[in-house]
């Protein structure tokens, strides 16, 4: 059999599901890979694009085609070590195993070139994770050009809470920007635990690979202990108002391998954060943010920004002060609440948002702290790469999509008001994804023009979640590497001299 048409057959054959392995599970420096290969499409013995590898949920690297199947038959043989400590004999074998699989694609590839490549792997993936600076040549790929290549959005926000509960709100607070309040589909009865864990189970299916539990509120179910723990193959995140977020609380959390949570907080000025959130639960939220934080939660605080915060930096002063290092703020998203005239009067202009995030760059960057801006269509395209930030862009039907308290699944967490795109557990994923109106919403997405169709739809007096106008998309509620209302403009590509014959399928466009 000829190079092309073995790498072809091993593609077909095992580029049908998304491989997962965890690296140094139980100690610092934790690393979670998830192998998402493409949807294999053309002829017999055709090109192959890249697989996408995702470092803890956070990195997205797309990888070619021969470092994919090394990858995949090292997974492989690190998972049959499942719940055990790992020893340098059974490392061999592990290499020795996924050497001895790789051949049968490449057999005149060295086993010492393999083993090196597994290696050169390894302390890359190890390297992105633990934010350190990486060896290997690192280019750049917009996502949009990997959207045709997907068979389902990297991240999926499950609303496990409702905002209101047989008649009564479901919500320790009422918060004047909420996106979510008054909004049919977030007022929907919610699904049972049972329910849940089957939806759960079908996001793995679809090859899926991080699942954020959000609301409402997320922390009103009772059982949300045991849905995240139920998701422990997947990179779990939960965004909050940490109001229940208790020493216990975050005991528990960790110990269902949390891997990461967000809090909304809006001020370090209690006044102004109870009015914004429509109770006075600054102290609760305060106490949540530095109970995670003792408990060793991985943490980031998100700021919605308007006129009645716009004093941004004290607010930052006062989370560094607490310990706090990763922060996301935002503009309002134009929908539930905050598409009312008392959220709307507090909104800020570009030039006014603009000048607040160049001051809270430069606080962050003298004081180790992490800053993300999240929300597209606010600044002017190029700005926030001028302060070395990611541009934020629409990832609704991309990189992420929502399912409702009832099961159904919309764009992103923020439509909540138009039609669904399906039942998560009474359509196939098959016709979810590839639903005429989710491809002309992805298609629009993968534009990576920096727009939010909710804003501009506001904007212009209409109502965005009435339905889909032709091309529009819906902007999403977080990020794969900040929570909250976009995706990253792009993805990294290492570029590598990996396992590879002049014949050999190599990604297009992806590593050089």
């Amino acid at each position: 059999m000829n190079p092309e048409k073995r790498v072809y057959e091993y593609a077909r054959r095992n580029f049908n599901e998304v491989y997962h392995c965890t690296l140094n599970p139980d100690g610092p420096g934790v690393v979670r890979i998830f192998l998402v290969p493409p949807v294999v499409e053309g002829e017999e013995g055709g090109d192959v694009v890249a697989s996408v590898a995702i470092i803890n949920g956070q990195d997205v690297i797309p990888v070619n085609t021969s470092w994919a199947i090394l990858l995949i038959e090292f997974i492989r043989a690190v998972n049959r070590y499942d719940g055990k400590a790992v020893t340098d004999q059974d490392l061999e074998q592990i290499q020795k195993a996924t050497c001895k699989a790789v051949r049968k694609v490449y057999p005149f590839i060295s086993k010492k070139r393999l083993r090196n490549d597994i290696y050169t792997i390894m302390k890359t993936f190890a390297q992105v994770a633990r934010g350190q600076e990486v060896d290997e040549p690192i280019e750049y790929m917009p996502l949009g050009e990997y959207a045709p290549f997907m068979r389902a959005p990297h991240r999926m926000d499950v609303m496990v809470s409702a905002m209101e509960k047989e008649g009564r709100w479901n919500c320790n607070q009422k918060c004047v920007h909420c996106y979510a309040a008054g909004q049919r589909q977030a007022e929907e009865a919610e699904l049972s635990t049972a329910d849940w864990k089957e939806i759960i189970d079908r996001c793995r299916d679809a090859g899926i690979t991080q699942i954020t539990f959000t609301g409402g509120e997320p922390t009103m179910r009772d059982d949300l202990f045991e849905l995240i723990d139920y998701a422990r193959w997947f990179v779990t995140r939960l965004n909050t108002n940490g109001i229940r977020l208790t020493r216990e609380y975050c005991d528990r959390l960790r110990g269902v391998s949390l891997d990461s949570v967000q809090v909304t907080f809006y001020s370090y000025d209690e006044g102004t954060h109870n009015g914004l959130v429509g109770a006075p639960r600054f102290a609760d939220t305060v106490a949540g943010i530095r109970n995670a934080l003792a408990a060793g939660l991985n943490l980031s605080v998100n700021t919605p920004l308007c006129t009645a915060n716009r004093d941004y930096v004290k607010t930052l002063e006062f989370l560094r002060g607490m310990g706090v290092a990763y922060v996301t703020c935002s503009g309002l998203i134009t929908t539930g609440n905050a598409a009312k005239p008392e959220s709307e009067r507090l909104q800020l202009t570009a030039d006014e948002l603009g000048q607040i995030l160049r001051e809270a760059v430069e606080f962050c960057h003298a004081n180790d702290m992490e800053i993300n801006f999240t929300s597209p269509g606010w600044l002017e395209p190029g700005f926030c790469n001028e302060l070395g930030l990611p541009e934020p862009s629409c990832g609704a039907c991309l990189s992420n999509m929502a399912i409702t308290p009832g099961g159904h699944v919309v764009p992103c967490q923020s439509w909540l008001g138009g039609a669904v795109l399906g039942d998560m557990r009474a359509d196939t994923w098959h016709d979810v994804w590839y639903d005429a109106r989710c491809q002309q919403i992805r298609a629009a997405s993968a534009k990576m023009d920096g727009t939010c169709p909710l804003r501009k739809h506001a904007s212009a007096g209409e109502d965005a979640n009435a339905g889909t106008p032709a091309g529009a998309v819906t902007a999403g509620v977080d990020a794969l590497a900040g929570e909250h209302a976009s995706t990253n403009e792009g993805i990294s590509a290492i570029s590598n001299e990996g396992v590879r014959t002049p014949t050999a399928a190599n990604a297009k466009g992806a590593i050089a």
